[in-house]
């Protein structure tokens, strides 16, 4: 019998068991090798087989072609928000952002400071509780870039359909909900994430690029934040964070023993769905989020007193359900069930959640 606590964090947050099972067989002697992955050089053949076959499964994931480089950066997707302005955001150009929630509005921020950011949806009246119609998005004209966060894990938002590529490119945050559904990559430009919510530990964030973007590169630029730098380098310009790297392998790995991205997309549905029944039952619970944009990552969910939130806290703290808390930014409560989040896992949280408003209502 497992003796391990329901994780419900919204990152770092929960891993499969058989990973870390793997991790901890393997931490001080990678098979065989007399050497532990984590103190290996990067240049050698150990790590060098391990990435190559990390790279090769993100491929075969999401069906990734030859015009795109996939590696990995430091720095987690908040680095991103000031990389990608810094290398695509032409002067005498603008770029368009969907201001959809805390994570683009942070990215659009930061572009704010290297040129001209135009918001072609601003959610700031609804309280980012909703998003454009995907069909209605085009980007402006003259604008070097249009730039969306898939999913929005504090507001609990997310798109269900992506604006098509046009003219300009498309630039995606996926952070939260990397890998949980088939995505068409060809759609997007870039796309990005940090790991450690559907991938791995924290450490790494995960960049997908068409290659061609780096001819719309600025110049000059510091080195390591050159895309270029990285491309012709192979995501190894310089030493990669590669305790996480490795745990992306094998997280990618057991993804593909469990019906790769259509795969996750029907654990997603499945257990989103259980948790938003419940919220749907009664006038006890109250999701905020437009229906048509909820997040299958991020279920968030009011009660009608705070009183009853802390409770409600305390509670599922008591019976070891851990990381309920919405953000402190908008209160609340907020379950992240991310890929690894165990089916099982979900219906305890259920359960419990019939069984406090049955007492509490």
């Amino acid at each position: 019998m497992s003796d391990r606590k329901l994780n419900f964090f919204a990152g770092p947050s929960v891993l499969p068991v058989e990973v870390l099972d793997e991790m901890q067989s393997q931490i001080k002697d990678y098979q065989g090798n007399g050497q532990s992955m984590i103190e290996t050089s990067h240049r050698g053949a150990m790590f060098e087989g391990m990435y190559n076959k990390c790279l090769s499964s993100m491929r075969e994931l999401l069906g990734i072609s030859s015009d795109y480089d996939v590696y990995f950066l430091g720095g987690g997707a908040t680095l991103q928000f000031a990389m990608i302005p810094m290398n695509f955001l032409k002067p005498g150009t603008h770029a368009d952002y969907i201001k959809s929630g805390t994570w683009a509005n942070k990215a659009g921020k930061d572009a704010e400071v290297f040129g001209d950011v135009k918001y072609y949806f601003d959610g700031s009246d609804s309280k980012f509780t909703t998003l454009p119609d995907p069909k209605t998005v085009h980007a402006s004209k003259n604008s070097s870039y249009l730039y969306l966060c898939s999913n929005e894990t504090i507001g609990g938002i997310e798109w269900q359909d992506f604006p098509k590529r046009e003219d300009t490119p498309i630039i995606a945050d996926m952070s939260s909900d990397f890998l949980s559904r088939p995505v068409d990559v060809n759609n997007f430009d870039m796309i990005y994430g940090g790991v450690q919510k559907n991938l791995g530990p924290a450490g790494a964030t995960v960049i997908i690029m068409k290659k061609d973007m780096l001819k719309r590169a600025n110049s000059p630029l510091p080195n390591y934040l050159n895309y270029a730098n990285h491309s012709s380098k192979d995501g190894l310009f310089n030493t990669p964070p590669v305790f996480s790297i490795w745990g992306v392998q094998l997280v990618l790995e057991w993804i593909k023993k469990n019906g790769g991205a259509q795969g996750m997309k029907e654990r997603a549905t499945l257990k989103s769905k259980m948790v938003y029944d419940v919220l749907d039952s009664s006038d006890f619970w109250k999701s905020p989020v437009d229906s048509r944009y909820r997040s299958k990552m991020n279920v968030v969910f009011r009660l009608p007193s705070e009183d009853l939130e802390k409770k409600f806290l305390t509670e599922a703290a008591q019976n070891d359900m851990l990381g309920l808390k919405g953000h402190r930014s908008v209160g609340g409560l907020r379950a992240s069930i991310y890929n690894s989040c165990p089916v099982e896992d979900v219906k305890t949280l259920t359960e419990f959640m019939k069984e406090f408003e049955r007492k509490n209502g």
